[in-house]
């Protein structure tokens, strides 16, 4: 059998409005007490009646317009029914059969091309949350009893439903990757899976591309990272395919990614579809969007990643690679924008973003956002490379007592003595030196072993504490020596 891999995505992004959807209670609810941004309405308490939040409206059109997706000028709300500590109706208003986004697309790179795929958006809708649960533990790691946090219930969310067209973990990855962007960039969402304001859960089977015989899928849940769905997806496909290897049956189920086990585990079988019994919600009436307010909202969306990607490698000459990585988030386009606007080194300021930067950004697991070195103190440093009061290789440890401290480049070197020599006499003094405690290494030299000179320069670095010119020192040895 020849297989093919198959890929939807159910994506939920919570909106970011500053009321909930149907009440006036705050959504910044992160850190609050249990139970305190509650109100009879998000409880469902009896008599209590919904109203919606206009921006919520606002907010999921942006989404579909910049989804390419048809804005349906009717829509309305269904009661989705189902029983769970963490929602106080025992139902969720969302949308069933008349969604307010339909038919869309996002294209994405192929992989190992420069084409692009294109992915389908069935439906982009919009819904409430649910509460939270929070499972008290004993001693011995087994959950004793479970309380439940409202606060969350009622956040508005747009659930962003793909057709089944994705064809590897790794457009999956690529796929959220680029969604979280485009919602950053229109202002809509943060984008943050691991606190939960972006979830994703991820349908997946193996089709027989011979036949055309489609495979039993299952639906993966917890995954709170780009990293994550991509790991999840493949251990899933490994382990469909071994069930069909051994001419097993692959069971319809959910399950849900162990990230300390990097493994997929069962929750619950889905041989049977759910009834969740959906009927129109009584308390709302069908939603109507004038036309005008769809096109007021389209001429009024702001720059999208696919074309601020465009205006960086057409404005700053980037290389596309580049422009790709620099634009996979808002917050990293602004700090560049923001770098670029006070240097004109571009792609030397586009690599140590890329490089020193996002890397000590991720080994300390810290957001752009509060990163120790601004935009402003990068450029600073770039500069004293440029004037030649640090060489690239001291900048690197400046760079790393910046991310450290918090402090600027100039303030570093000034307090630890770390400014380039310049003296080329002195420098010179040190060269004679080297040159007559290593006569081998100038022996080498002369019979055409390289190495010798690379060695040579290492102790020149060494006795100058790494403050030498290397171009200087790499000339002048030689000339030295010849």
């Amino acid at each position: 059998m020849k297989e093919k891999v198959i890929i939807g995505l159910e994506v939920h992004i919570q909106l970011m409005t500053k009321a909930k959807m149907f009440c006036n209670c705050s959504t910044d609810y992160i850190g609050k007490k249990p139970n305190t941004n509650t109100c009879p309405v998000c409880l469902g308490l009896p008599g209590s009646l919904p109203v919606l939040n206009r921006k919520v409206i606002e907010y999921a059109i942006k989404t579909g317009l910049a989804l390419n997706c048809k804005v349906n000028t009717i829509s309305r709300f269904h009661r989705k029914n189902y029983f769970y500590p963490d929602l106080p109706k025992a139902y969720q208003i969302s949308q069933f059969d008349m969604p307010l986004n339909s038919n869309g697309y996002m294209d994405i790179p192929k992989e190992n091309s420069n084409e692009k795929r294109r992915i389908g958006i069935t439906r982009i809708h919009i819904e409430e949350d649910a509460g939270k649960l929070v499972h008290e533990e004993s001693g011995d790691s087994v959950s004793t009893y479970s309380l439940v946090d409202y606060n969350r219930c009622g956040i508005p969310l747009a659930e962003i439903v793909t057709e089944p067209d994705l064809r590897s973990p790794e457009e999956a990855r690529v796929f959220l990757i680029q969604l979280r962007s485009l919602v950053q960039h229109l202002g809509v969402c943060d984008g943050n899976m691991e606190e939960g304001s972006m979830r994703c859960d991820a349908n997946i089977s193996i089709c027989d591309s011979e036949t055309g015989k489609l495979g039993i899928k299952t639906e993966i849940k917890n995954m709170n990272s780009f990293k994550s769905v991509k790991k999840a997806l493949e251990y899933e496909v490994m382990r469909q395919k071994k069930i069909i290897e051994n001419n097993e049956k692959v069971v319809q189920e959910t399950r849900r990614w162990d990230e300390a086990k990097n493994i997929t585990i069962s929750m619950r079988s889905k041989e049977e579809a759910h009834d969740y019994r959906y009927f129109p919600e009584p308390d709302l009436p069908p939603l109507k969007i004038d036309k005008e307010i769809i096109e007021e909202i389209r001429n009024h969306l702001p720059e999208l990643p696919v074309t601020r990607k465009k205006r960086f490698i057409d404005n700053y000459q980037l290389p596309e690679y580049d422009a790709e990585i620099l634009t996979s988030s808002k917050a990293l386009g602004d700090f560049f924008e923001r770098a670029v606007s006070d240097y004109k080194n571009i792609k030397i300021l586009s690599n140590w973003i890329m490089g020193e930067l996002l890397r000590f950004l991720n080994e300390e697991k810290i957001k752009l956002e509060k990163s120790p070195i601004p935009p402003d103190n990068l450029v600073e440093m770039l500069k004293l490379i440029d004037k030649g009061t640090i060489s690239g290789k001291m900048a690197k440890e400046v760079f790393k007592k910046m991310f450290q401290t918090g402090k600027k480049a100039s303030q570093i070197i000034k307090e630890e003595g770390m400014t380039q020599i310049t003296d080329e006499s002195e420098l010179i003094e040190i060269i004679d030196k080297v040159i007559k405690e290593n006569p081998k290494s100038i022996d080498d030299f002369r019979e055409g072993k390289e190495k010798a000179l690379n060695f040579l320069i290492g102790q020149v670095m060494r006795y100058t504490r790494g403050r030498a010119k290397p171009d200087f020192v790499f000339e002048a040895l030689k000339k030295r020596m010849n």
